[in-house]
């Protein structure tokens, strides 16, 4: 017989027993299993950067039992590579019209080549052309229109009229009492603001606003920037909704999925294209007519040497400068990608010209957006001088922008 002593202490030996056993389990539980390596957070989050076109959960219910115009072009695809076009008459969205920028509805168009009104061959929708002599949309050509969605891939540069189709866009859906929503993408020269500001009397088609060179904008922040700023015809503004990309920060690398415009075939280009669309207001070859427009440049008046290349008609340049002609210059397809607005390929152009009073047009002007670039090289300032020139606009211009950005 046992003793009440003798249970007790059994019983406890027990209870000693099963809560040792306990903590033991626990802790070879709680021990840390060794983690398969992955992608950092930065890399992950770029993996899942929806444009606006994708965020369509927060404009497919603006578009419901609504006429739409769709301002758009190849760059206004989804992920799933499907167009935008495409993918709201699937939705059922009443798409009635599209309009379409430099370049064409389809992104095949020389720069500055006159694009003609006409139809989509794939959905029969009418086109309306927004380049030439029409590029603002007209009353009429609104007409029926109770909504509008704008949708272009731009590249973050003054001068690519993208930013100047949404200015005359934005103007004629102020005018005209129909609300626009503006489909954000990411910006692939990110944040990069340089270059000096617009003067207001250099004011064209490649230059609307008084920002810099590179504005650092994503293309829906810059439309509430023209909205804030009242830049539109007469101070208007427009009844304006924008849809942000999703999971991106400014400073994300982004590379575009197709082709901005037909002589931008690849990131290297668009990262290089603010620096060397300058020469297109000089007698210097940027690449058009080649396979690697804007990451060469060349003329025959440059100082020969091994690298050379003669331009010839192709996609998107159909009569380029100096077609057929030797050019001398430099290839920049593998530089190390830049980060500001490069002057010292121009520099190097200019001062190593056969003759200089031939280098500079008139185009030259509109494109820097002032006289002043233009003197100062013919002067021989030098480049930190020049730079050191635009500091003041640059830093009222962040300033100016500053209310309207997103990421």
């Amino acid at each position: 017989m046992i003793s009440n002593s003798m249970f007790k202490n059994t019983v406890l030996f027990l209870v000693l027993a099963i809560v040792s056993c306990g903590n033991s389990i626990k802790t070879r539980q709680a021990e840390p299993k060794q983690k398969e390596p992955t992608a950092t957070s930065e890399e992950k989050t770029a993996l899942e950067i929806k444009t606006g076109a994708d965020n369509f959960e927060a404009y497919l219910p603006l578009l419901k039992n609504k006429k739409a115009g769709i301002v758009t072009n190849q760059t206004g695809i989804l992920t799933n590579k499907i167009h935008l076009v495409d993918f709201l008459l699937e939705k059922k969205i009443n798409v009635s019209k599209i309009y379409a920028p430099e370049h064409g509805f389809r992104g095949t168009a020389d720069a500055g080549e006159l694009i003609k009104d006409g139809k989509d061959t794939k959905t029969g929708l009418p086109i309306i052309s927004l380049y030439g002599n029409n590029k603002k949309p007209k009353p009429e050509q609104l007409t029926g229109i109770d909504v509008m969605v704008f949708d272009l891939q731009d590249v973050g540069a003054r001068f690519y009229t993208y930013i100047s189709s949404l200015h005359y866009v934005m103007e004629a859906c102020a005018e005209n009492n129909i609300p626009l929503i503006v489909l954000d993408r990411p910006n692939p020269n990110g944040g990069i603001v340089d270059g000096p500001i617009l003067e207001k009397e250099f004011t064209s088609f490649v230059g609307m606003h008084q920002i810099p060179v590179l504005h650092g904008m994503t293309i829906g922040e810059y439309a509430k920037m023209i909205n804030g700023e009242k830049w539109l015809k007469n101070g208007t503004q427009c009844d304006l909704t924008v849809i942000p990309c999703l999971n991106y920060k400014r400073e994300m690398p982004y590379s575009l999925p197709v082709k901005p415009s037909p002589n931008l075939p690849n990131d290297q280009a668009i990262n290089l294209y603010a620096s060397l669309c300058l020469f297109e207001g000089t007698n210097v070859s940027m690449g058009r007519g080649t396979e690697k427009q804007f990451q060469i440049y060349g003329s025959p008046f440059l100082p020969k040497s091994d690298f050379s290349f003669t331009p010839g008609p192709n996609l998107g340049a159909k009569d380029p400068t100096y077609n057929g002609k030797l050019c001398f210059g430099e290839d920049l397809s593998k530089a190390e990608k830049v980060k500001r607005l490069e002057l010292k390929w121009l520099i190097k152009a200019y001062q190593t010209t056969a003759d200089k009073t031939k280098f500079f047009n008139d185009f030259f002007t509109k494109l820097a957006g002032t006289k002043k670039l233009q003197h100062q090289i013919e002067s021989g300032v030098s480049e930190n001088e020049i730079r050191k020139s635009w500091e003041q606009g640059i830093l009222n211009f962040k300033k100016t922008r500053k209310p309207y950005l997103i990421y």
